[in-house]
């Protein structure tokens, strides 16, 4: 069974390399850069049926049959998005941390700030980079996360921070699926983290009435770098039954 692995805002397609081994002896494993990351191509338009429609065709190109799709955050709005669109051609689902609703919340307003910053310093090596977002950016390890995608040179960032910020309400927003997605989901949560609240349990219901959650103790909502077995296991669990 063909399985699409797809991340989250400011990453790329090797933030869920843990998974990606654990899966491989046992399914195909497709990771990707959504568009305006890592190596896929910039575009102004950055919506959710915009990012589902590049899974989807990405799917058809591949002529992978009825993938399973695994999105952790933001990658987890756009699989639920293209399994919303074309139900008959996603086989199932996991949804790493997060909801399908509009946030309200403002929530990177440091990291913009600092990922500007480090352009408009025109930083040529990482250890300024990360001198500069430090400025903005106090957790080392978020800092870190992010200068996995740093490229210096006149490209400092490889995902388009411009298209991200200009479009940066769409990203929080959610528009809905045009129809409920009748097909086994899972959503995982971690435990501290507020993106997938009690509160948000209608609006699963009404969109995946099939879905089922797992509740990760003790991590927030990078659940798959802090409790990868525990994350990987439950994954692994998942498409095995869908398989």
């Amino acid at each position: 069974m063909p399985v699409i692995l797809v991340h989250g805002l400011f990453g790329s397609l090797d933030n869920l390399n843990g998974l990606n081994r654990a899966l491989t002896e046992q399914f195909e494993v497709i990771a990707v850069d959504l568009r305006n990351h890592g190596q896929s191509f910039h575009s102004e338009e950055m919506t959710y049926t915009a990012m589902a429609e590049d899974l989807l065709e990405l799917a058809a190109q591949l002529q992978l049959e009825r993938p399973a799709m695994v999105g952790h955050s933001m990658g987890g709005k756009a699989v639920m998005m293209a399994a919303g669109l074309a139900p008959e051609r996603v086989r199932g689902l996991v949804v790493a941390d997060m909801a399908p609703v509009a946030y309200q919340q403002v929530r990177h307003q440091d990291v913009f700030s600092g990922l500007q910053a480090v352009i408009d310093a025109g930083c040529q090596t990482r250890k300024e980079a990360d001198a500069v977002l430090e400025k903005h950016i106090h957790t080392a390890g978020v800092r870190q996360f992010l200068l996995k995608s740093y490229s210096g040179g006149s490209n400092v960032w490889r995902f388009n921070v411009a298209a991200l910020r200009n479009a940066y309400e769409n990203i929080m927003g959610w528009p809905g699926l045009p129809v409920p997605y009748d097909a086994p989901v899972l959503f995982i949560k971690g435990s501290e983290s507020d993106y997938l609240l009690p509160e948000h349990q209608s609006a699963v219901q009404a969109q995946f009435p099939r879905a089922r959650a797992r509740v990760i103790q003790d991590t927030g909502h990078w659940l798959h770098a802090e409790k990868p077995q525990v994350f990987n296991r439950l994954v692994q669990d998942f498409l095995l039954a869908l398989s």
